[in-house]
């Protein structure tokens, strides 16, 4: 610990950081995990556009479902131990940990030995081929690597350490992407996602034991246990309610929809939900710790998210409308692209909920760091069963597209999770989120009217890209004035700091 923090005061006598660090590494963690790893997401996004292209949509339809069965199980390989572990107020023990490690891998062993049990029956039940099984194998097996990384994980997670946290993921996601779109052009199928999911495994397993060293060990106490789950259950109730309102849902729809239907929606699911992988994503990952360790101090609190919504809803209401004006020409000039003309409908329904996650998913994220597990608990109630009321009936009734509505119909209910958020802590609506819909919104009309004059080209795409900036930019410019030119300064700054 530097010299500076020391003599800072703590926020607790068993506090492991300042107020002053946290708010310091809060904004490098952002910023670094923001730029060092939108390269790499818009490799991830390239990689997705060459595998759309490689690949047909069943062959996509079956990923989706066996990801969606794997992460349902995943959810039982942890109670909600981690994230205890995160949000602690004091200083974790070496027994904590042990512990933690030691359930976890007990538990997800049993779900390998689940897994193998039942493959046969899922298989037959989603009519998988043998590739599929292998695909299903090999997720199951990339759930035991992910398990041997939490605790290195969350040690860097509670330091706020994410400069270093980002390297193994900048590689798994290099890894992934190259393995699995060489394997798909070279005619692998579905077997593709297969190789690319076990090299990113290892990969990332030996990647973060080298950053964070931390010798396993097996070690059971009841009372650190005890401690742990007073937070960690709550929390993994959420997480198992999401599982089923998310890849529950998933699952259910490969047997209504089939693998061709259910690939249309995961490729309208996985473009809608782009912006908040770009953007919103590393904010979470820094935000919980620093949220969690400025729970009293509720003057800095209100101003953190104030920031850090304004910085998520600034980034991805252009991003996601700028998508949703591009994609059409994109199915028009990409060759073998026209296949996923249907799924252009239900990538604008979807884009409903990524409007409202850039607000809200921030929103239930602070109500769990501040301890309010039990708020968020309702409202994890609320839109799962929700989901479940509107997307299977419309599903049945209207396909794809029903299905997409369902979840648009969902996203809108965030507005009660929003009112909730605000009368806990009182951020401001119009400065973080009107200001960047006001924005957004004249951007898009002006880029409407554009597109409807243009042909469907290459150059097109770069002009209605690069006059989209321009207008957003120069809308917010009026709206935020110069602080927001301040901020963008100080953001470059930290992502090249060291």
């Amino acid at each position: 610990m530097s010299e500076i923090e020391l003599t800072e005061e703590h926020l607790d006598p068993n506090a492991e950081i300042t107020l002053e660090a946290i708010k310091a590494r809060a904004v490098r963690g952002v910023a670094v995990l923001t730029g060092r790893t939108f390269i790499l997401s818009a490799i991830s996004l390239v990689a997705t556009g060459f595998l759309t292209v490689f690949l047909e949509p069943s062959e996509f339809g079956i990923f989706w479902i066996v990801s969606a069965i794997v992460n349902f199980l995943a959810y039982f390989s942890d109670v909600g131990l981690a994230a205890a572990l995160i949000q602690k107020r004091q200083a974790v023990t070496d027994v904590e940990l042990r512990t933690t490690f030691t359930i976890q891998q007990a538990l997800v062993i049993l779900l390998l030995l689940l897994l193998l049990v039942g493959s046969p029956y899922l298989a037959k039940f989603y009519s998988l081929t043998e590739e599929g099984k292998i695909l299903l194998y090999a997720l199951g097996l990339s759930l035991l690597f992910s398990s041997l990384k939490t605790i290195p994980s969350v040690l860097l997670e509670r330091e706020l350490e994410f400069p270093k946290l980002v390297v193994p993921q900048v590689l798994e996601n290099l890894v992934y992407n190259v393995v699995a779109v060489f394997l798909a052009w070279k005619g692998f199928g579905i077997g593709s996602f297969t190789y690319a999911v076990i090299l990113r495994g290892i990969v990332g397993l030996i990647a973060i034991y080298i950053i964070k060293p931390w010798l396993p060990g097996i070690s059971f106490d009841k009372a650190s246990l005890k401690r742990l789950l007073n937070f960690g259950v709550p929390y993994q109730a959420n997480t198992f309610l999401a599982t089923i309102k998310d890849d529950g849902m998933t699952a259910f729809l490969g047997g209504v929809l089939g693998p061709a239907g259910v690939g249309l929606l995961g490729w309208a699911q996985k473009w809608a939900y782009t912006p908040l992988r770009l953007f919103l994503d590393h904010v979470l990952k820094v935000t919980f710790p620093a949220f969690s360790r400025m729970q009293d101090e509720k003057v800095h609190l209100t101003q953190a998210v104030n920031r850090s919504i304004f910085f998520v809803c600034f980034l991805v209401f252009p991003t996601t409308v700028g998508l949703l004006i591009l994609a059409p020409v994109f199915v028009d000039i990409i060759p073998r692209y026209e296949k996923w003309e249907p799924a252009l409908l239900p990538l604008m329904l979807i884009s409903v909920n990524t409007f409202f996650a850039a607000a809200t998913t921030q929103l239930t994220n602070l109500l769990n760091a501040i301890g309010k597990i039990k708020v968020t608990f309702k409202l994890m109630i609320m839109w799962t069963v929700l989901t479940w009321i509107f997307v299977p009936i419309l599903a049945i009734k209207y396909g794809v597209d029903g299905a997409a509505a369902g979840y648009s119909l969902v996203g809108a209910s965030s507005l009660i999770a929003i009112y909730i958020a605000y009368k806990h802590v009182p951020f401001n609506i119009y400065e973080t989120i009107i200001r960047p819909a006001i924005g957004t919104l004249i951007m898009a009309a002006t880029l409407l009217v554009v597109r409807s004059v243009l042909p469907s080209s290459l150059s097109s795409v770069w002009m209605i890209i690069l006059l989209g900036g321009i207008i957003y930019f120069s809308t917010m410019y009026l709206l935020v004035g110069s602080s927001i030119l301040i901020d963008a300064k100080k953001g470059i700054k930290e992502i090249f700091h060291r």
